[in-house]
């Protein structure tokens, strides 16, 4: 399940509230995938993305029982990740800053590929991958909140602390950002016209 109606939502915000065992499990299933696939495409790394989207779910079960009775976990949800995301961001370049001295102690090699450049079936969706992956942070971010998870701009908004204004100005950017970055390839460009749609 990736989407629910609205009363299927509430119903499970109770159950949340009331430390319902099952109630959990109903939203880690339907959001689950869809919170690894934001927090892998946003760090471009699988063992990070796996590391904050468990540290989100533990969230969801330390705090279920103070959520809002109204409550929309798919926000809910992307804001504690996205959260852990920025906290995360910030820890490492603090680590980095400190860690320059002592760079030529760690052996270096080449970083295994992304789980999106291992699945990537096709080199459009390559291209694409990688012209998503290159774009700033905050562009990234709107445009996976809004056109791969399905979140309405508002909800993406509230998601990354900014103005709906904000959110849309970051999202059009972000699809010109993106445009530019590849080439007159149709296939490529088809695959994009449906990240659009």
């Amino acid at each position: 399940m990736t989407h629910m109606d609205r009363e299927t939502e509430l119903a499970l915000v109770g159950r949340l509230r009331d430390g319902d065992p099952a109630a959990f499990d109903a939203v880690h299933d339907a959001f689950n995938a869809r919170l690894f696939s934001f927090l892998a495409r946003l760090s471009r790394r699988r063992e990070v993305a796996e590391d904050l989207v468990e540290e989100t779910w533990l969230r969801l079960v330390t705090r279920a029982g103070q959520l809002r009775p109204d409550t929309q976990l798919g926000p809910w949800l992307f804001t504690v990740a996205r959260n852990l995301y920025v906290s995360y961001r910030r820890s490492r370049m603090l680590e980095d800053s400190h860690a320059v001295s002592l760079m030529g102690l760690w052996p270096s090699g080449s970083p295994q590929p992304s789980p999106f450049q291992v699945a990537a079936a096709s080199e459009a969706e390559r291209r694409i991958e990688a012209a998503i992956g290159a774009l700033p942070i905050a562009y990234r971010e709107a445009l996976l909140l809004v056109a791969v998870e399905g979140l309405k701009p508002a909800e993406a908004a509230a998601v990354c602390g900014v103005s709906p204004e904000a959110l849309r100005q970051r999202l059009s950017r972000a699809r010109a950002m993106l445009t530019e970055n590849l080439d007159a390839d149709s296939a490529a460009l088809a695959v994009l016209k449906e990240i659009r749609a």
